[in-house]
C-alpha cells in the first residue's frame, strides 16, 4: 500500500467513526445513491442495509461485495415509489444530493424525512464544486451546491468532515502539492474542524424525527 492511500485511509477514519456513532442502535439502514463502494463497508453495526443506486455498474460491484443485504436499482427521486414511509430506521444519502437541481434535492429531503422513523442524515460538500462525469458514470456531475442554512432551516444539526474547505476541489482531491503535506494537515485540521462546519469541506447533516 502506498503512503498516499495509507493517508487517504486515515484521514477517512474520523469520517467513518461519525456515522458509525450515528448508526448506533439503528437496525434498519436505506443506503441512498449508494455507489459501488459505499461507506457503510467500513462502518460497523448491527443493521440490516438496502443500497440504492440508478447506475448499474455501480450495483454490480456493491453486490460483488456484499456491502447491502439487499439492492435497488432505481432513480432515487423515485424512492417513495419503491419503498414505503416509515419503512427505515435511517436514511442515509452520502456524497448524492448536489448531483440533483436543487429543487429535486429539496423534493428528496422532503421524502427520506417520510420514510425515515428515528433520522435522516445527508453528507454533501460545503458549497458548490463542479464535477464532470467520470468512471463511465454519467450521474457523478455536480448540478447544485449546498450550504449550512440549507440543512438548519429544516431542523438538521451540522457538523463538518473532510478537513479545511480550501485545500479540496473537484472529487475532494487535494489541489496543492506536495500531496504529501497537505494530505497530513487537511486529515489533521478535521479532528478539530467538526464543530465549525463553514470551514470544513464537506457537511454531515442530521435530522432526528420522531416516530
Amino acid at each position: 500500500m502506498s503512503i498516499k492511500q495509507v493517508l487517504v485511509k486515515l484521514g477517512d477514519k474520523p469520517y467513518y467513526s461519525v456515522i458509525e456513532r450515528e448508526l448506533e442502535g439503528m437496525e434498519t439502514v436505506l443506503d441512498l445513491g449508494c455507489g459501488a463502494d459505499s461507506p457503510l463497508s467500513q462502518v460497523a453495526g448491527n443493521y440490516t442495509s438496502v443500497g440504492v443506486d440508478l447506475f448499474t455498474k455501480s450495483i454490480e460491484i456493491s453486490k460483488l461485495k456484499k456491502i447491502h443485504d439487499k439492492y435497488i436499482q432505481c432513480d432515487v427521486t423515485k424512492i417513495n415509489e419503491k419503498v414505503k414511509p416509515k419503512s427505515f430506521d435511517v436514511v442515509i444519502a452520502l456524497d448524492l444530493i448536489e448531483h440533483l437541481d436543487k429543487k429535486e434535492g429539496i423534493k428528496l429531503l422532503e421524502k427520506v424525512e417520510k420514510i425515515a422513523t428515528k433520522k435522516v442524515i445527508i453528507m454533501t460538500p460545503n458549497g458548490y464544486y463542479d464535477q464532470e462525469p467520470y468512471g463511465g458514470n454519467p450521474y457523478q456531475v455536480h448540478r447544485s451546491g449546498w450550504l449550512i442554512e440549507d440543512f438548519k432551516q429544516r431542523s438538521y444539526r451540522v457538523g463538518g468532515l473532510r478537513g479545511l474547505k480550501w485545500l479540496r476541489g473537484e472529487q475532494a482531491t487535494l489541489k496543492y502539492k506536495p500531496w504529501l503535506f497537505w494530505g497530513l494537515l487537511s486529515s489533521f485540521s478535521q479532528l478539530f474542524l467538526y464543530r465549525f462546519p463553514s470551514l470544513s469541506y464537506q457537511l454531515f447533516a442530521v435530522k432526528e424525527l420522531n416516530e
